[in-house]
């Protein structure tokens, strides 16, 4: 069975980002994919902090991304930009981490003027990280995720048509059907 590694770079499982988190792990459970999750606030922080490419929970988790068919960069916004929890991880991925990896994008934020997040800050350094095959990654306002009593989380029915798209394309690309952006290196 197929590994997605998803790397979600919030500061807490309590947030409107992980209501897309357990959307998209569910989905891909229903595609009989095997999931592993890098909760990025979880990592050691001292390790993020100074770089520190030898921690051990910090190689493990590289690991996963390795052994993954793809990978799913989860992030909210903030200053029209992905968040800096996300940042500490990225720069501890070897330089090429992401080669031969179908990789996917999702953010979100609290205004649509975020909206080229993902197009114009994210993607490049994703593209840095060798991959040649990211899919349309999906902006979600954080108005379309709400968070119920009891710490589960509903989203807008348009925002779930919107994931439903992506995450179908997105393992179609895995399993080799080309539905995301190729970039070609010369």
């Amino acid at each position: 069975m197929p590994t997605i590694t998803i790397v979600a770079g919030g500061n807490s499982v309590y947030s409107r980002l992980t209501g897309i988190l357990n959307y998209t792990q569910e989905f891909l459970k229903r595609e009989s994919i095997d999931v592993e999750i890098i909760q990025v606030h979880q990592l050691p922080s001292e390790a993020l902090i100074k770089a520190d490419f030898n921690n051990e929970k910090i190689q493990e988790v590289n690991k996963w991304i390795d052994k993954s068919v793809g990978v799913i960069f989860l992030t909210p916004v903030y200053k029209a930009a992905y968040s800096g929890i996300l940042k500490t991880y990225i720069d501890l991925l070897p330089q090429k981490a992401l080669k031969d990896k179908v990789v996917l994008p999702l953010a979100l934020g609290g205004t649509y003027g975020h909206l080229l997040v993902i197009d114009y800050v994210l993607k490049p350094v994703l593209i840095n990280l060798g991959t040649t095959n990211i899919n349309n990654g999906v902006y979600i306002q954080d108005t379309q995720v709400t968070k119920q009593e009891d710490n589960t989380y509903t989203l807008a029915d348009e925002t779930k048509i919107r994931l439903n798209e992506s995450l179908s394309h997105f393992v179609k690309s895995t399993r080799g059907e080309k539905h995301g952006i190729q970039i070609k290196h010369s």
